[in-house]
């Protein structure tokens, strides 16, 4: 019959450790060690190599060659709406135009410019403005493509009585771009478009908006023209971003 504790008949029971062998008394657990710290060496060394442990083992950003800026607004191209009849406005006491502003932090830079401009032909009776506003990001700290997307397309959950956005891909611009598009009569007894385009370069992020009011019909930029603007704004601003260092 079975030994109890043991399997079938037969089967031996489990090996003891016997005595050390002559002339190496006591050395066999330190091989067996030796064995243990060789397999830990070569554990630890790849953890090492992968940058699991050791080194710089934070994140390694994708800045696509873009560069923190002390001014955005001296890349910041406005050809395009100068083309299409605007002018900047006369700096008021105290400010500047365009204006600009940044921030640099461990994870994330802000790179903020805004302009006034307005109609070249304006009368002096007429109450008209277009703003510009351009946002640049350097997320250092966290890839934002998860995020992006979502992003933008939540203008789409932003609606009131007279207003809704519309959101749409645009491509040729960085590695995802979006257009929003604001619809319906937000204007009252006047006429004006608000447009926005943003874009993701690697871990940088960009916005340009347009935001134009005229208390009469003195303007013939529509939305499609404001969007076209952006576009050729944007993709002239961005490559002459990727060449300015500060």
């Amino acid at each position: 019959m079975p030994m109890a504790g043991y399997g079938p008949a037969g089967t031996p029971p489990p090996l003891l450790p016997g005595p050390a062998a002559p002339g190496r008394s006591g050395m066999g657990w330190l091989w067996g060690l030796g064995g243990i710290v060789v397999a830990s060496a070569v554990w630890l060394g790849t953890l090492f190599a992968t940058g699991v442990i050791g080194g710089d083992d934070g994140p390694h950003p994708d800045l696509a060659g873009y560069h923190y800026l002390d001014d955005l607004c001296t890349s910041v191209d406005f050809t395009p709406y100068e083309n299409a009849g605007y002018e900047k406005e006369s700096s008021s006491s105290g400010s500047e135009n365009p204006d600009h502003w940044g921030s640099q932090q461990p994870a994330l830079d802000i790179m903020d410019c805004r302009a006034n401009y307005q109609p070249r032909d304006a009368g002096s009776s007429d109450y008209s403005y277009a703003s510009i506003t351009t946002t640049a990001s350097l997320h250092k700290g966290a890839d934002p493509a998860a995020e992006f997307e979502s992003e933008y397309k939540g203008y789409e959950d932003r609606k009131g009585p007279n207003y809704s956005y519309a959101v749409e891909p645009v491509s040729g611009i960085g590695d995802q771009a979006y257009l929003v598009t604001e619809q319906g009569d937000n204007y009252g007894s006047g006429d004006g478009a608000y447009v926005l385009l943003a874009v993701r370069d690697g871990w940088m992020t960009y916005e340009m908006s347009w935001y134009e009011y005229a208390s009469s019909s003195n303007t013939d930029v529509t939305a499609d023209k404001a969007a076209e603007m952006l576009k050729s704004s944007t993709a002239a601003t961005l490559n002459k971003m990727r060449q300015q260092v500060s």
